[in-house]
Order: structure tokens, then sequence, then C-alpha cells
């Protein structure tokens, strides 16, 4: 038995986030689509989930076609068993991560970011697997007093934090 690795290049469309995971059963789509719309209003979205037996299918669910259409291809391109891949438009991760955790299906968050993302998947003869992901590049330093201002300023700027 071998098995081959694979570096898949996830794309990150500026002005989207996304998020991949694992899950284990069909109901996932309809419950991450419900999870989603009642978390945030207006948010824009499109899932996909992998089917790991019975028609082996990607199921695909959303209110936007165009990020439908790009979860459905890179899901397709990651392609091990029951992994999702959701992308993100008028929201942020920090959102709806609660929410998915609570999905009874859901096993893994891998990342959630807007960062450019690449899955490590494994092939054997039976499957794919995701090993992990890598997102975003590796630190350069450790941040300083000024990093640390520009940190806290920037996320009372966006709302996140008191002034």
């Amino acid at each position: 038995m071998s098995v081959k690795i694979e570096v898949v290049k996830i794309e990150v469309p500026e002005g989207t986030n996304v998020i991949i995971g694992q899950s284990h059963f069909i109901k996932t789509t309809e419950d991450i689509y419900e999870a989603l719309v009642t978390s945030v209003p207006n948010i824009k979205f499109g899932f996909a989930f992998c089917e790991a037996s019975g028609d082996r299918l990607v199921r695909v669910e959303g209110n936007d076609e165009e990020l439908k259409k790009l979860a459905s291809e890179m899901a397709l391109k990651i392609g091990a068993g029951h992994s999702f891949i959701i992308y993100l438009k008028n929201a942020w991760p920090i959102n709806v991560l609660n929410a998915l955790k609570n999905v009874s299906e859901v096993t893994t968050i891998y990342c959630a970011t807007a960062n450019p993302v690449q899955v490590i998947v494994a092939e054997t003869d039976q499957g794919r697997a995701i090993l992990g992901v890598v997102d975003g590049f590796k630190p350069v330093g450790v941040e300083k007093e000024e990093d640390i201002r520009k940190r806290r300023e920037f996320l009372r700027k966006i709302g996140y934090k008191l002034k």
C-alpha cells in the first residue's frame, strides 16, 4: 500500500473568507446552510461537502451562485471524504464559527481565513484525506510595542473592541 501526498492550492478571492472542515453525514449540507443564514443578516456564502460513501457526490448549498461554484470546484480538487469548504462574503469567520462548531455533524475545523491557503492531502488506494492546511505565511518576528499599539487600534477601528 502506498500514500501519495499532494498540496492543493485553494483560491481565496479578494473580499472573501474561506472555512475548511470535516463532517460526517449528508445532513451536514442543510444544517450548515441553516447555521450560516441564521448567524449573520445579509451573509453571502457557498458551501460544498464531499460525500465519502453512497453516491459520493459533492453536495452544494448557499445563497450566492459564484461562491457556490467556487466552493464546489475547490471541494472537488480537495476530494477528501467528508471534507467541506465554505466561502463567505458580508461576514467574518468569527461571526459564524461557534454556530458551525455547534452543528452536530461537524467534527473538525481546519482553518478560517482570508489568507492564501494550501491543503495537504494524502491519497491511498481507498481515498483521500486532509492531513492539514497551510494558512498564510510563516512569521518574520515577534511584535514590538509599536506593533501592539497598531493591533489594538485596528481591533477598535473595526469595532471588535471598545474604544
